[in-house]
């Protein structure tokens, strides 16, 4: 895994990109590829990389060109088919220097063209140049594993793995928040690609090519979601049938993720379906010497260490574990919110920051993770919600129908379900538009919402009239409608919450933030496709979700775990601030700091502030928690990113330099 980023002048009269701006580039980012780095230039684009060694490390040094030099790239990913397209190219009589996926990545591009990316089987992204037609490709993986932002200001494009590389290249580029990403954070839990939060930086979205060229601008989806549009296009097998399939998708997903790699590979390990099924195949193909990782909480209410110690005996895998407690979190957040680059409205990604600290400190670079699987087969209790309410809003009088609202959320001390009168006036509204698009969705995205209670009136009137539920839901693919509605549900959970917030900010984030490389076998895209076909029934039957992941897990991995209530991943929120470890956020949530960052409404953070300090021995609402955690991570943001110059960095020895202006 790398970190890319580059300039490209988009007027013909600029000078050339010092290599000196490129490099400070890379050593922002250097984090992400502390191994080597490498630039290269001509009079029109400067690409820079961080690499950090995973496949062929001998050679496979980048900014790196194909045998004839007609392309160059900077790449951070990987391609878990490469062998097998390198097969395909040759047999078609191209050569090779390498034995890197980077290497195939750019003969491939010469082969086939943008049609390439939808070959890759990997998590990606990608910027290629060809020199001869002063073209420059961007691409990006169909989940958004990797992240690519970019930014057109003063004539030339910038663009990279990570928004800091950007701001460090210019002390000219606007540093601002953007009213309408922050307006999407707090509905969405995260800006919507290619909303950004800060003014003028996009989110390449997922799954998209973007080409700069004598042509202008285009864009082009590479990838798509494609849910069946009726029964004739599902998968044509029984569920047992559809079991077998998925056990051997995923079995192959995790063998090419453990087996392409020139490093040891480990694997987080929750305690739940997802991380026990995956680090139990990772440790098939890997066999003696597997090593696991997992979080342990303070806080009863959040750990599952009895279920990972379980799966531990169970795998005899070399395990290692981080305890984490609420001053722990505090102490790291504000580096946490440094590597996010965003809003967060949970702790979540501290304690996994953590975690991939500890990962390197026992020298593995690589780690598997079950993030994905209930995006791609339906795991969410919002996706039982979904379908509770629907079956309710059939016979909205029924007595009966809403009693299945009890089976939601079991895993909450303070579940919304456990008083029968209140969580019918809650799940009950807007019955009627059970057939409208973002049912699923709508009292998530309102609930968060009323968090935008706190910001100031400037940030209002610059949000204007914008409803930016309104804008997502026109913006749907256009066979929306066809498909099944838990297809729609799981279509809109990966589009506004699987990219922005957890491949990113719990995800790449965290990890990359210590230098390590996550690998998702669920979301393969081979895995992600038979996931897409399988009929609603085997992913969700009746209420219990994943159904054909569980019983392809039967006899993989203990039973204890398959039959468990779903806890999904917490951490503790708001309370984590009150405390020793958070003396910084006095500071930050003073009425000074809040005025100077212009976002929020001083005098209402002040008193969100002193209900969480005056309840820090008892119990917080879901509400204020987020809102909490809200205002701190983005007057975090404010001050790394906005108000501070930028931070030194210190030089970086340039393992590779091709300078075409001076050969």
């Amino acid at each position: 895994m790398c970190g890319i980023a580059g300039i490209l002048s988009l007027k013909a009269d600029l000078p050339p990109t010092p290599v000196e701006v490129l490099s400070r580039m890379a050593a922002t980012i250097e984090h992400r590829g502390p191994d080597e780095f490498g630039v290269y230039r001509d009079a029109r684009v400067g690409l820079a990389h961080s690499r950090l060694s995973i496949i062929d490390l001998a050679t496979g040094q980048q900014p790196l060109a194909d045998v004839d030099e007609r392309f160059w790239l900077v790449f951070n990913g990987e391609i878990f088919n490469y062998v097998e397209l390198r097969a395909e190219l040759s047999a078609l009589g191209h050569r090779f220097r390498t034995k890197s996926d980077t290497e195939v990545i750019v003969v491939a591009f010469k082969q086939w063209g943008r049609d390439a990316f939808a070959r890759f089987n990997g998590q990606f992204a990608i910027a290629l140049w060809d020199p001869a037609k002063q073209e420059l490709t961007l691409a990006r993986d169909w989940s958004g594993i990797r992240p690519l932002y970019y930014l057109e200001h003063g004539g030339r494009l910038y663009f990279s793995s990570e928004v800091k590389a950007i701001f460090a290249a210019s002390d000219d580029l606007p540093r601002a928040f953007d009213p309408q990403g922050l307006e999407e954070t707090f509905t969405f839990w995260s800006s919507v690609p290619p909303q950004g939060v800060f003014a003028g930086v996009r989110d390449l979205p997922p799954g998209h090519v973007r080409t700069y060229s004598a042509r202008g601008v285009e864009e082009h989806a590479a990838f798509e979601h494609v849910f069946p549009r009726s029964h004739d296009e599902e998968f044509r097998g029984s569920l047992e049938d559809a079991v077998v399939a998925v056990r051997e998708a995923l079995e192959e997903a995790t063998r090419l993720r453990m087996l392409r790699a020139d490093v040891p590979v480990g694997s987080y390990l929750s305690g739940g379906l997802d991380s026990s099924l995956v680090a139990a195949m990772g440790k098939q193909a890997k066999g003696e010497g597997f090593q696991t990782f997992s979080l342990r909480f303070e806080d009863a209410e959040y750990d599952e260490s009895e279920f990972q110690r379980m799966m531990v005996d169970h795998i005899q895998s070399q395990h290692h574990e981080l305890v984490v407690s609420r001053k722990s979190i505090a102490e790291v957040f504000p580096k946490v919110i440094y590597h996010a680059e965003r809003p967060v409205l949970r702790t979540a990604p501290a304690p996994l920051f953590m975690l991939s600290g500890l990962v390197h400190q026992h020298g593995i670079k690589v780690v598997l993770t079950g993030e994905g699987a209930d995006e791609v087969f339906a795991g969410y209790d919002i996706f039982r919600e979904a379908k509770v309410r629907r079956f309710w809003a059939s016979n909205p009088q029924s007595e009966c129908r809403p009693r299945l609202l009890e089976r939601l959320y079991p895993y909450l001390a303070r579940s919304p379900v456990s008083q029968q009168a209140m969580a019918r006036k809650f799940f009950g509204r807007n019955l009627e538009g059970f057939k409208q698009p973002g049912f699923s969705h709508d009292m998530r995205w309102q609930g968060t919402a009323a968090l935008k209670r706190m910001f100031a009136p400037a940030v209002r009137e610059a949000v204007g009239e914008l409803d930016v539920e309104r804008r997502l839901l026109a913006d749907l693919p256009t066979n929306f409608g066809k498909w099944s509605y838990l297809a729609q549900d799981q279509y809109l959970e990966m589009r506004t919450l699987l990219a922005g917030y957890l491949l990113c900010s719990q995800g790449d984030r965290m990890l990359m933030g210590n230098s390590i490389e996550g690998r998702f076998p669920f979301l393969d895209i081979n895995v992600a496709r038979l996931a897409a076909s399988l009929p609603a029934s085997y992913k969700l039957r009746v209420l219990d979700e994943k159904h054909v992941v569980k019983r392809a897990s039967e006899g993989v991995i203990p039973g204890e775990i398959l039959s468990r209530k779903k806890q999904p991943y917490r951490a503790p929120d708001a309370l984590a601030f009150v405390g020793e470890g958070a003396e910084w956020a006095e500071d930050l949530l003073s009425e000074s700091a809040i005025t100077q960052a212009g976002v929020f409404e001083p005098s209402a953070v002040t008193r969100l502030w002193a209900k969480c300090k005056a309840r820090a021995a008892t119990q917080f609402s879901n509400t204020d928690n987020m809102a909490v955690v809200g205002v701190l991570s983005t007057q975090l943001l404010h001050e790394q990113f906005i108000q501070r110059a930028p931070a030194p960095h210190s030089a970086i020895r340039l393992n590779t330099l091709v300078d075409k202006l001076s050969s």
